[in-house]
């Protein structure tokens, strides 16, 4: 996917003076043009809000009523003013949140206007800010830093950032501030961090008396197996041996038999090299070529579905229901197309020996969760406001909303969602139900995933299941996103989107046949020739800031 281009440094500091000239009233607009006044000006925020009204823990969170304008996506949800959730919230805390509701496509168009224009609220909530979006608003001040708020105001998220060292280094932008509250993954939560995983089809194996692959090898054979036998009966040999939509999937999941992808799929790129420990750039690494080579034989035997780059999913799901499929990747065959034949497999066994689980997510995500903007007079409350849902009772509360309405607690301790949202009366489906009720199916939020209250795709019997065969070969270090400065940002946004792009064009060609491998040294040198020396010096710079939390 192509990355976003940013301005130029020049045109960043000449938009950053606007903006902050526009905050001015006409008598002030001198004083208020920098970024010391800026810092002063949210400083003395954060204090004015330091009294008496605000309690330091508990509920309420203020003991007169305060109002707050927060923004959020509007789809696939309603107003979220109308949703049970955050109407009860509001009884609890004291504090009334006019929620402004903005479509992904308004968000994305007119963000810069929002910005600039002075026309923002006092918080976003789940909008998909980006690194970049921090970076660029919270060096002009609009977003505040939280790294003081944080320690004073929320002990559940600074708990968290004490436990786990890599998810505050994710989170720290180059100038050492964290601007964001994000969505967290349980590290404990393993099939949530894997997503999607390579299932086999049981009924297949038993039928051609195979056991599980445990090789690439294996794996083959069972494919060409697939392909030879009627295996679903109908008289024809029209089995889909491994079922593909695109090639990103594929890649990600057999990277790992080759000894690639060390640090997990959040860098798709880049890992580092075992035997020099420096940083490698995955897709000119001579394995790359070899797990290419897999995949094109693969397709030119006809193990792969021919279509895999234009298959729409109403077709994948209409092949999956005729019970065609030896193997497909996907979260969960039951849930995905309703197929409970399938088994998670195992973690294969690549030419050298290699046994890793790569296509594993770094435990933070969605970095830009939530933000406060120096509009905000109640930073502190606001801290307060958000910092629940990051323990115990505020996941529960997101994910399952409120005991004896949405959910039960059974005396096992588990949780379950009531007849309200699995056969809801008025007829809506579970999807519409949630929606109705609850935010979480927004997939932006600012929250924890944990197993225990996430009832998605990931947190099924059959995906937990399948993540525990895989739990032992992930990669002993996964790194979240790297923060990149605004000028590197502009060089990954052109360079780097650009060598991204043909990398992805070639593997096509590679696995499709369009393009011979006897190209690979051309391939490899038109990498070199846009840029890739710049690209890897830039990586190595954001690896550095990382590794030393800066």
């Amino acid at each position: 996917m192509k990355a976003r281009k940013w301005p130029s440094v020049l045109m960043a500091a000449l938009a950053m003076t606007v903006v902050v000239l526009a905050g001015c009233s006409k008598d002030e607009s001198g004083a208020a043009a920098n970024k010391e006044s800026t810092g002063e000006q949210t400083q003395q925020s954060q204090q004015s809000s330091e009294n008496e009204n605000l309690n330091p823990s508990g509920f309420p969170i203020v003991k007169q009523p305060i109002k707050l304008s927060f923004m959020a996506l509007s789809v696939p949800t309603p107003d979220w003013n109308d949703v049970l959730v955050f109407k009860e919230y509001e009884k609890m805390t004291n504090m009334d949140i006019e929620w402004q509701m903005i479509t992904p496509e308004a968000m994305k168009e007119k963000k810069n206007l929002i910005m600039t224009s002075g026309d923002y609220p006092d918080a976003f909530h789940s909008v998909g800010l980006s690194t970049n979006d921090l970076i660029t608003y919270g060096g002009q001040g609009i977003f505040i830093p939280l790294n003081d708020l944080i320690d004073k105001y929320a002990p559940n998220f600074k708990k968290l950032l004490d436990q786990y060292p890599e998810i505050k280094r994710g989170l720290t932008m180059p100038d050492g501030k964290i601007y964001s509250f994000p969505r967290i993954f349980d590290p404990d939560f393993t099939s949530v961090l894997m997503g999607w995983k390579l299932w086999i089809n049981k009924d297949f194996l038993d039928k051609l008396n195979m056991k599980e692959p445990e090789t690439l090898e294996d794996f083959y054979r069972y494919l060409k197996a697939v392909k030879e036998n009627d295996l679903n009966g109908n008289g024809k040999k029209d089995e889909i041996p491994f079922a593909l939509s695109g090639d990103n999937y594929v890649i990600n999941i057999f990277k790992g038999a080759f000894g690639l992808g060390n640090r997990g799929i959040m860098h798709p790129y880049v890992d580092v090299d075992p035997g020099t420990q420096q940083l490698r750039f995955i897709p000119a690494d001579p394995r790359y070529k070899e797990m290419l080579q897999f995949l094109n034989k693969l397709y030119t035997e006809g193990l792969i579905n021919e279509d895999l780059y234009t298959v729409k999913s109403e077709q994948i799901f209409a092949r999956a229901s005729e019970g065609l499929f030896g193997s497909v990747i996907v979260t969960n065959p039951r849930t995905a197309y309703n197929q409970t034949n399938f088994i998670g497999a195992n973690v294969l066994t690549g030419p050298h020996g290699d046994k890793l689980y790569s296509d594993v997510k770094s435990s933070l995500v969605n970095i830009g969760g939530f933000v406060i903007t120096n509009k905000n007079k109640y930073p502190a409350e606001t801290v307060r406001w958000i910092d629940y849902f990051y323990g115990e009772e505020g996941i529960k509360m997101f994910f399952m909303g409120i005991e004896g309405v949405t959910y039960k607690q059974n005396p096992d301790g588990s949780v379950e969602y009531t007849e309200l949202i699995t056969k809801n009366p008025d007829g809506l489906s579970f999807t519409q139900a949630i929606s109705k009720y609850l935010t979480w199916r927004t997939g932006g939020y600012p929250s924890v995933v944990t197993q225990k209250y996430f009832d998605g795709s990931e947190g099924q019997p059959e995906s937990i299941e399948a993540a525990k065969k895989l739990e032992k070969y992930m990669p002993k270090e996964i790194w979240p996103s790297f923060n990149f400065t605004l000028e590197e940002s502009e060089v990954m946004s052109t360079i780097g989107a650009d060598i991204q792009n043909y990398v992805q064009e070639a593997e096509a060609q590679f696995i499709t046949g369009k393009m011979s491998f006897n190209d690979w040294g051309k391939y490899v040198d038109t990498l070199k020739k846009m840029g890739l020396d710049q690209y890897m010096q830039i990586y190595k710079a954001a690896y550095e800031r990382y590794r030393s939390g800066k």
